[in-house]
Formats: C-alpha cells, sequence, structure tokens
C-alpha cells in the first residue's frame, strides 16, 4: 500500500507548494534580523511525546543553523492551553516560538471560555507533521485482541471498559470519543498529565486501552508489551507498516489525524515570520532531523503560513462538527 497517496488531499498539497513560496521568503528574510537572542520553544505538553521529541530535534538543528541558542520551555495542562496562554502574552518578535497541534482546532469547541483565541492572537508559520494515533491493549489482555471483539465486550458490559489519554483534550482523548461515537460503546475516559503516566497505567492494569501516539506506543509494541489494534489516520505508517487503520479494522468512516504547527504571537512582523518559516524548512529538511522524525512516526510536512491559516480553519470547522455531535464539553 502506498502511503504518500492516501494522505489527506491538503498534505499533499501543502509539499508540493513549498517550492513556490521559497523565492519570495529568501527575499523577505533579508529585511530580517531575527534571531537576535536566544529563542524560547514552548511545548505545551510535558516532556516525551511526540511534540516535546520534534521541538527539541528541530530547536536543536536549529540552533546549529542559526549560531543562537534555542531553549524548549515544556507548560503543560489544560489541553495545552495554559501553554498557548503563555505565548499569546509574549512579546512577537520571534523569539518566542509555540509548537502545538490540533487543539488550536478543537478548545474553542471544548471549552467555553478561552483566554485566547487561535486565529486572533496568533499567527501560523507551518505545519511540520503528522503522528497516527494508534489504538493499543496490553498484549497480554487476550479479552482485546481485535477492535471487533472490543466493540463487542464494549456493547456486552456497557461502561465496563475504559481508555487512557494525555489529557482531557488531546487528540488522544477525542480520538477515544470520536471511537465511541462511531461504534455506539459506553468507554469510561481517565485523562491523564501526558502519555507517559497513562501508558504507566496501562501497563500495570489500571485501564483497558489507549489510542495514544506511535511515538510513545511503539516501543511498548516492538517489546511485546502492547499490542496495536489499529491506526486512528486514513492510511498506514511507515513506523508500523503490519497495523490496519481502524476504518480497515471495522470503524467505517474513522479518521482523526494529528498534526503539528508552529505558531507564533499574532503581531510578529511578516519577515520574522517569513524568516523563522525558512529555517524551520531548511531544518526539516536535514538528514538527522528526517530520521529523527521517521523514528517516533511523524510524517513530516512544510506548508506556508497562509496555508497553516486555511488549514486550521478547515479543521476548525471539522473539529466543531464532531464534538458537537459527540457532546464533548470540559468546563
Amino acid at each position: 500500500m502506498s502511503h504518500s497517496t492516501q494522505w489527506p488531499q491538503w498534505l499533499a498539497a501543502c509539499s508540493l507548494a513549498l517550492c513556490s513560496v521559497m523565492p519570495a521568503a529568501a527575499q523577505e528574510a533579508s529585511t530580517s534580523t531575527w534571531p537576535s537572542k536566544t529563542i524560547t520553544w514552548v511545548v505545551p505538553f510535558p516532556p516525551g511525546g511526540a511534540m516535546d521529541v520534534m521541538a527539541r530535534t528541530l530547536g536543536d538543528q536549529l540552533g546549529r543553523d542559526l549560531g543562537q541558542t534555542v531553549v524548549v520551555d515544556n507548560r503543560p495542562g489544560a489541553g495545552g492551553n495554559i501553554g498557548a496562554q503563555h505565548v499569546a502574552k509574549q512579546a512577537p518578535d520571534g523569539h518566542t516560538l509555540m509548537i502545538t497541534s490540533i487543539g488550536m482546532a478543537t478548545n474553542p469547541h471544548l471549552y467555553s471560555q478561552l483566554a485566547y483565541d487561535p486565529t486572533k492572537d496568533f499567527a501560523p508559520v507551518t505545519l511540520l507533521a503528522v503522528v497516527p494515533n494508534v489504538l493499543v491493549v496490553r498484549a497480554d489482555n487476550e479479552d482485546l485482541s481485535s477492535v471487533n471483539q472490543l466493540i463487542a465486550k464494549a456493547k456486552a458490559d456497557p461502561g465496563s471498559l475504559s481508555y487512557a489519554s494525555a489529557g482531557n483534550g488531546t487528540s488522544i482523548h477525542l480520538a477515544g470519543a470520536n471511537f465511541t461515537h462511531l461504534t455506539g460503546t459506553d468507554l469510561l475516559h481517565v485523562p491523564y498529565r501526558g502519555s507517559s503516566p497513562a501508558v504507566a497505567d496501562l501497563l500495570g492494569g489500571q485501564v483497558d486501552m489507549m489510542f495514544d501516539s506511535i511515538t510513545s506506543a511503539k516501543p511498548y509494541i516492538e517489546a511485546g508489551n502492547l499490542r496495536a489494534l489499529g491506526l486512528t489516520t486514513t492510511q498506514h505508517s511507515s513506523a508500523l507498516p503490519q497495523v490496519p487503520t481502524l476504518a480497515e479494522a471495522g470503524v467505517s468512516g474513522y479518521e482523526v489525524s494529528p498534526w503539528f504547527a508552529v505558531f507564533v504571537p499574532a503581531a510578529t512582523p511578516q519577515a520574522t515570520i517569513t524568516r523563522i518559516h525558512d529555517a524551520i524548512s531548511q531544518a526539516m529538511d536535514n538528514d538527522q532531523v528526517k530520521t529523527r522524525f521517521a523514528s517516533i512516526g511523524a510524517e513530516p510536512i512544510v506548508s506556508s503560513p497562509a496555508q497553516m491559516a486555511e488549514h486550521l480553519d478547515k479543521e476548525t470547522q471539522r473539529w466543531g462538527e464532531i464534538i458537537r455531535a459527540a457532546e464533548i464539553r470540559l468546563d
């Protein structure tokens, strides 16, 4: 099965369009003095997850390319809201970046009051990657050896099965909520502060399953501790090529494609945004960065800021419909 032909249409478009934005970007970059001091890259989730790995990998490469220190600042909590609130208040000079995920599209629908506006308070820089989530259970749990078996057990005893997540409103939570909505099952959601403690409790038997990021689940799958039942994306993953999609495994129409992107405070000058975009694009083309992304199951993307803005708008609308249908509120 070909990986490249099955990614969402927007992903292919972003990759193809990069060539057209680079010449203008190079001209505009010459007017920017960025960076003139240490760059802080805010990760609104705990260390160890896909987002953190991407920020540290790219931060190291950016530091070498730019000759400037890049510090990763983890500010977890409230589904990414705490970190986002912090970044929205920082000086719009390009020295505070934020890597974030679909929370920018989902949180406006999950929380009745946000201390920031994803569109008005931030300027998009680029998409970075899609990292599939994967439905996993303990490898020794023979009662949940397939998606259909899991669904049957959940319907036979509603509320008896639980799924862990990396926190309320994360893609891992929403992957589970979308699963229960499409399958008509009642699963107990157990939120944690990040993937690591959630996986620990899954391995310990405190919860039954998890829609975890490939990044944190893959080592346990390969070690034989966890069994992968299906991917949340519509395409197979080069990191776990043997694992079917959840749609293939029996959940028709299922798709959750967790994307990761870079944003800066809204008033950041366009020339600075262009310079940041170009620097990230260059870092993404580094062989060591490509290898590290592949090792965590990240399918890389580079988009223009305008494409990122369009993607955010479409995802905000799409997730609004899903969240309303599933009746999810976090406050």
